[in-house]
C-alpha cells in the first residue's frame, strides 16, 4: 500500500499512516471471494487517500505462505502427525541481510580490534534475536551461531597465521571443551543461547473492542 500525499492527516479520523502502510487481510473463501473483496478495500481506503500498489499486492494461498514484516507465515502440516498449523517462520530476506553484516565484520584481511567487532557482532545479533524469538527461530538461531563462529576463527587464523592446532590450543580447555571467543573481557555473543519463546494460542480469550450485530 503506498500514499498518493506521503504522511498526511486523513480528514475524517485525523490519523496519520506512514509512508507506505503494510496491510494483511485473511479470507475465509474463495480465491474469487478474495478478488471481490481487494475490490472492497480499494473503495474503503479511496477516502482515507491510500490505495493498494499494483505491484506489491497479491493474493496468496495459506499453504504457499507469504511475507510479512521479515517473517514467513504459513500454512504447514506438522511433522510426523496430520495435524496442520500456521507456522511463523523468519523469511529468508532478514536472514541474508544479517549473514551479510556479519560477513562485512569478519573479512579475513579485516584489521579491525577484535573486541570492538565482538561489541559490534553484539548489538546486532542481540537486537534481530530478540525481535525473531517468537518465532520458529532454533534451527535458524543455532546456524547463524556457527556461522560467526567459524567467520571470527577464518578471520582470526588469516591474521595471525594459525594452524588448526593454534586454534584449538588458544580456544579449548586442558578437558576438550571449547572456550568462547573473547578479547579484553568482551565474549562472543552466543545467538543460540537466546530463548525461542512462542506465541501461546489465546484464540477468543483476546479481547475484541467490537460487539457482534446480533449479540445472544
Amino acid at each position: 500500500m503506498s500514499r498518493e500525499a506521503p504522511a498526511r492527516f486523513c480528514e475524517r479520523g485525523r490519523v496519520r499512516f506512514p509512508p507506505p502502510t503494510l496491510l494483511v487481510v485473511l479470507v475465509h473463501g474463495t480465491e474469487a471471494d478474495t478478488a471481490a473483496l481487494r475490490e472492497e478495500v480499494v473503495d474503503v481506503l479511496e477516502p482515507l487517500g491510500l490505495r493498494l500498489s499494483q505491484a506489491k499486492t497479491q493474493i496468496v494461498h495459506m499453504s504457499d505462505g507469504f511475507d510479512f514484516l521479515g517473517f514467513r507465515i504459513q500454512w504447514k502440516r506438522k511433522g510426523g502427525t496430520t495435524k496442520w498449523h500456521v507456522y511463523t517462520f523468519i523469511a529468508d530476506r532478514p536472514i541474508r541481510s544479517l549473514k551479510a553484516k556479519i560477513r562485512a565484520l569478519t573479512g579475513r584481511t579485516s584489521q579491525q580490534d577484535l573486541a570492538a567487532v565482538l561489541i559490534r557482532l553484539t548489538q546486532i545479533m542481540r537486537g534481530w534475536a530478540n525481535y525473531f524469538k517468537h518465532a520458529v527461530a532454533k534451527h535458524v538461531f543455532d546456524m547463524l551461531d556457527a556461522f560467526v563462529w567459524w567467520r571470527l576463527i577464518r578471520m582470526l587464523r588469516a591474521r595471525h597465521r594459525w594452524s588448526w592446532g593454534d586454534v584449538r590450543r588458544r580456544f579449548t580447555t586442558p578437558t576438550g571443551r571449547w572456550r568462547p571467543i573473547a578479547a579484553d573481557g568482551v565474549e562472543l555473543f552466543r545467538i543460540a543461547s537466546v530463548t525461542v519463546s512462542r506465541y501461546r494460542y489465546r484464540a477468543n480469550t483476546i479481547l475484541n473492542p467490537w460487539q457482534p450485530a446480533n449479540p445472544a
